[in-house]
């Protein structure tokens, strides 16, 4: 009779060594967005020398070439910052839903803060960056359990296929209703519009800190959330056994995700994809141990975001395309490439 197989653990030696790979990612990472750092800072439309870009880091606006510095710090802040919260929503709703198609954007999350904002302003004058920020986390909340609900539905519960079907149908549905509120609204249609592409482009300081508190309770929230979601990942049932209070977990990691998604739709647009793209390829350079995977997932998706906006003013000089539009086109052929990898059927 042979003996019964166990799954092998790692060794403490395999462990280590797993960390210190994962430390010599972390050292390049931090090396390739200092250099996106400064890439945002000196590619644009104007071209600037490095007198202008110290003079500006000091507070000068002199000169046209210092102003345009001096308007590039922000924008650079704001790439890094609506970046690295939409790749750690994105890594935090795929291990809670153990969902590799789950994405703000995707899950209608997005699209459902979109319409809260655009209803706040339309029919509140809610302008303020405070209040569209709070509307735009209860808009996401709201579109996150409505896809969730309707993905549960029928046989099978929440599967992978269902909440991506529920996520896309919501998100038309929302899309029409944004449309259905602007266009009695010609006098505010023009500045909706140019947000719902999603950029940086309008950054400033002011805007930025009023969303920071929002952002910081969301990264703490879900980083802290990385041992649960390692014990989700081993099925309710086991992560139970555990010790671990499933509902409680899923729905604190779920809180901090929408929390993210939320300030970062008010403040930057509804941008797709970033949440998509970044956790797949994180786990490609880090496994999937989200005590890794979720810092990673913040750096990657502060950098492609910010790749994405210098890429967006190299382009089409002098004019700039919006980040939004550099991620769909990166993003839709990725998604494309994941079902098919997934194979549908079996999602």
């Amino acid at each position: 009779m042979t003996a019964p197989h166990r799954q092998s653990t790692p060794s403490a030696h395999e462990r280590g060594r797993s960390a210190v790979g994962n430390s010599v990612w972390l050292l390049a990472l931090l090396g390739v967005l200092v250099l996106l750092v400064i890439a945002s800072i000196t590619i644009g439309s104007r071209n600037v020398d490095w007198a202008d870009i110290v003079a500006a880091l000091g507070g000068a606006t002199d000169n046209i070439g210092q102003g345009a510095i001096a308007k590039r710090i922000p924008r650079t802040v704001l790439a890094l910052v609506v970046g690295a919260a939409l790749g750690l929503a994105g890594a935090v709703m795929q291990g809670v839903t153990r969902n590799p198609l789950a994405d703000p954007g995707i899950l209608g999350v997005n699209m459902g803060a979109s319409l809260a904002v655009v209803i706040g302003m339309a029919w509140f004058g809610l302008w303020s960056q405070t209040s569209m920020i709070w509307v735009a986390i209860v808009g996401a909340a709201a579109a996150a359990l409505f896809v969730y609900t309707i993905g549960s539905l029928g046989r099978g519960g929440a599967t992978p296929l269902k909440l991506a079907l529920a996520g896309a149908a919501t998100s038309a549905a929302l899309a029409s209703f944004v449309t259905a509120v602007i266009l009695p609204r010609g006098d505010i249609a023009g500045s909706v519009r140019s947000w719902q592409i999603g950029g940086v482009g309008g950054a400033n300081f002011e805007a930025i800190s009023q969303a920071l508190p929002f952002f910081g309770v969301g990264f703490a929230v879900c980083l802290l959330s990385a041992r649960s979601l390692n014990s989700l990942a081993l099925g309710d049932d086991m992560a139970a056994g555990l010790g671990e209070r499933v509902a409680l977990a899923r729905g604190v990691a779920w809180f901090g995700a929408v929390l993210l998604c939320g300030a970062a739709t008010a403040i930057a647009g509804p941008i797709a994809f970033v949440g998509l793209v970044v956790p797949h390829l994180c786990r490609l350079l880090i496994g999937i141990d989200n005590r890794w995977l979720l810092p990673f997932s913040a750096l990657v998706g502060a950098g492609l975001l910010t790749a994405a906006d210098v890429v967006g003013r190299i382009v089409a000089r002098p004019a700039e395309i919006d980040v939004g539009i550099i991620t769909a086109l990166i993003g839709a052929p990725f998604f494309v490439y994941i079902v098919r990898r997934q194979k549908l059927r079996e999602l």
